[in-house]
């Protein structure tokens, strides 16, 4: 017998939900009445959660491992837990057997529907998730882009009901108006009443005598959509914006899902970003560093003179407020940082060799 932890896959120090959650899953994957289900592995489960599931019998199980007695006694050799008896077990039966206290109530219920759940709800559309690429200009400035899907929306004609204009709605004759079938079904454990939402009436308790001939009574089609988006000024690269109701249209009348767009910005050849400030690099000849000047920068609002003092060194940095990244969200925006990088010409005529060659004798 594999040891129970292994069993329902969880560690030895798992907590109680832990240890539910595996054996639900584990449940849902090998009932017998599934396709594809194991009935031996779904009583090896069961046993190792009856055990693991009870603080005591785990306890014990915990101390004495696979030879304790499983009936709250002290360990004993040639004994399994006796957390569950399936000797009981018949395919028209399956009487007396207590499950409270035990989990499995909640656990049937997701199983089979349970007698007491309430009326099927309708799901939501779908959520849509989509990349939209914008330049780094647009990230600064902030654009507007349109956003082209297809997608499931709500018929303009039925508006969503599946049902054709002007013809009432009646009472589901399969259902009685309850939204719900309830059904008996053959497990392991006996019969149980399993609780269906209506195929007809998709659990509205109502139908239309005709359908909608625009969308067959779905109340949905696939369509061509164009959504317009506002993507503010100073948004991150990777950062998504959404759209309350901007996804896939839900069931019968349900919520519409969200679009999500996640956002990319294209890198820029001259300028960079660091947080809200621009950066940027500036070449200078030996003349402009050692006397000063002044220059011309590139900025992303245009060029702007800026001052170069007498005896800048190379990799020195020059701020140009207010001629950064907009503050997202904030008033404000960040500075343009201007990184002077000394320009060593390649090609040298006589004249420049010699008048360099004259400073290189000069002393610092």
């Amino acid at each position: 017998m594999a040891n129970y932890y292994d069993l329902l896959g969880v560690s030895k120090g798992a907590s109680e939900d832990e240890i539910k959650r595996a054996f639900r899953k584990l449940a849902h994957k090998h009932h017998p009445d599934k396709g594809g289900g194991d009935e031996k592995k779904f009583k090896e489960i069961n046993e190792a959660y009856q055990v693991l599931s009870n603080k005591e019998k785990r306890r014990e199980y915990d101390q004495f491992g696979q030879t304790f007695s499983g009936n709250g006694g002290g360990g004993r050799q040639g004994q399994r837990p006796r957390g569950f008896d399936f000797s009981g077990f018949s395919s028209q039966g399956g009487q007396g057997f207590d499950f409270s206290g035990t989990g499995f109530e909640d656990i049937f219920s997701d199983m089979f529907g349970g007698g007491g759940r309430s009326r099927g709800r309708a799901r939501a559309g779908a959520d849509i998730e989509v990349d939209v690429e914008i330049s780094f200009e647009e990230m600064v400035r902030g654009v507007k882009k349109d956003i082209h899907l297809r997608k499931l929306s709500q018929c303009s004609i039925c508006h969503g009901t599946g049902g054709k204009p002007g013809v009432p709605e009646e009472t589901c004759g399969d259902c009685q108006g309850r939204g719900q079938i309830q059904r008996a079904v053959q497990t392991i454990f006996g019969a149980f009443a399993q609780m269906t939402t209506c195929e007809r009436c998709h659990g509205r308790g109502k139908i239309y005598r005709e359908e909608c001939t625009e969308c067959h009574g779905a109340g949905r089609l696939q369509k061509e959509e164009r959504s317009s988006l506002e993507i503010p000024a100073g948004i991150n690269d990777g950062q998504t914006l959404s759209v309350r109701g901007g996804g896939a249209a839900g069931e019968d009348g349900a919520p519409t899902g969200d679009l999500f767009v996640n956002i990319h910005i294209r890198s820029h050849p001259s300028f960079k970003r660091r947080g809200d400030d621009i950066v940027s690099q500036l070449q200078v000849t030996f003349a402009q560093a050692a006397l000063g000047d002044k220059v011309a920068v590139k900025t992303i609002e245009g060029d702007v003179m800026m001052k170069i003092p007498q005896g800048t060194q190379p990799g020195e940095v020059f701020r140009v407020r207010g001629k950064g990244i907009p503050h997202l969200g904030h008033f404000g925006r960040g500075d343009h940082l201007v990184t002077v990088v000394l320009a060593v010409p390649k090609k040298l005529s006589r004249e420049e060799k010699e008048l360099i060659e004259r400073l290189g004798k000069l002393k610092p």
